[in-house]
């Protein structure tokens, strides 16, 4: 066995510190627990040799849960990152470190033998995230991940022709893009501000992303078993800590292989997956299914409509329906349900539209949706 720390992750510096030693081996594991959140019930004071680091984070399905990693399935996803950007390379820190995203941030940067350089902690600004860019190395390869939101006000600050942040964009050879679905028109705009922009797909249970613009990395198995999207590689988690039963649910041993069962919907042609939303995104409005994922894609492809996210709510004559929250004001309801309407048919056009400004976010920059379905039933 082998000791756990829990270190607060409000400063990124211990938490940096302690998993170099968790990932060497010379410390104990880690479990870097969010600034305001108290020490998960249960918690053990060791945990199996292998385990390296500890992520507690509720998915999308609001259940806690204690993802637990070890240091070779970190190491690999680190490798596998390396061979898809073309090697390795100093890391700007954006991202919270008691999130998988931001962890693997720092194992990328200590995997390559350097530190990563820390956008200060506190609301992410695009001139912060300039001057992190600056500082790093002119001599190597330089990377970053940020979140869609992240990516949006950097894009923005180059259009408003903030000049040292159109330099930090130029000057990057790389950004990743995870913790949500990044809209066709971001992605543009960032690529016209001079960026290579990455879109990752994952989770904790795979030490962050696996599959990089559709295409898997390295050693990543992917399979669609009745409609969800199956994970198999090096960079699997070893299961839930203290929790075999949601083990069991989760992962699935075949002979040679051992799957990760995301929960996602999605497409698998033989060498590109697409996700098409949740499993249990789908809403039934006037006796049809309806993907919420879809929707919102369709939505968030509208100008001016990038950061919409789609919800459900109930409806006294449909049961349910999709609804459009945006931080965006002026946008015209009959527009968004005509053009979803045109792709996925009447039933799937929202039925109503909320300005939220600001749109309620969690700490890493996603989307904070139950607050979102919070006031969309109210």
């Amino acid at each position: 066995m082998r000791d756990l720390e829990v270190v607060p992750a409000g400063d990124p510096a211990p938490v940096i510190a302690a998993l170099r030693a968790a990932v060497d081996g010379s410390g104990p594991a880690v479990l870097p627990l969010a600034p305001d959140a108290a020490r998960p019930a249960g918690l053990p004071d060791r945990v199996p040799v292998r385990v390296a680091l500890v992520i507690a984070t509720s998915g999308s399905s609001g259940a806690p849960k204690l993802v637990a990693l070890s240091a070779s399935a970190l190491l690999a996803s680190a490798a596998a990152t390396e061979g898809v950007l073309g090697g390795p390379g100093g890391w700007v820190l954006a991202l919270p470190t008691h999130y998988i995203a931001g962890v693997q941030v720092v194992v990328r940067a200590l995997a390559a033998g350097t530190e990563p350089v820390v956008v200060p902690p506190g609301p992410f600004t695009a001139s912060a995230f300039a001057a992190a860019v600056a500082s790093l190395p002119a001599d190597r390869r330089r990377y970053s991940a940020l979140v869609p939101t992240q990516l949006h006000r950097v894009v923005e600050a180059v259009e408003n022709r903030e000049a040292e942040v159109a330099a930090a964009c130029r000057a990057l050879d790389a950004v990743l893009i995870g913790g949500g679905r990044l809209s066709a028109p971001l992605a543009e705009r960032a690529r016209a501000a001079g960026m290579r922009v990455v879109r990752t797909y994952g989770a904790s249970e795979t030490a962050g992303g696996c599959v990089y613009d559709g295409v898997p990395l390295a050693g990543v198995r992917v399979a669609v078993v009745d409609g969800e999207v199956l994970l198999a590689g090096p960079m699997l988690a070893e299961g839930y800590l203290g929790d075999d039963a949601r083990t069991a649910r989760a992962f699935l041993d075949e002979p040679g292989v051992r799957w990760y069962r995301t929960g996602d919907a999605g497409e698998w042609d033989g060498e590109r997956l697409t996700i098409t939303g949740r499993l249990d995104d789908v809403v039934i409005t006037g006796g049809e299914k309806v993907s919420l994922g879809l929707v919102e894609r369709v939505v968030q492809a509208l100008p001016g409509l990038a950061d919409a996210v789609v919800v459900r709510a109930p409806d006294p004559e449909w049961g349910e329906v999709p609804v459009v929250a945006t931080a965006t004001r002026g946008v015209d309801l009959a527009v968004v349900r005509d053009r979803v309407a045109d792709e996925l048919g009447r039933r799937a056009a929202p039925r109503r539209l909320l300005v939220l400004d600001p749109l309620p976010l969690l700490p890493n920059g996603k989307p904070d949706r139950v607050a979102i379905a919070v006031v969309a039933r109210t």
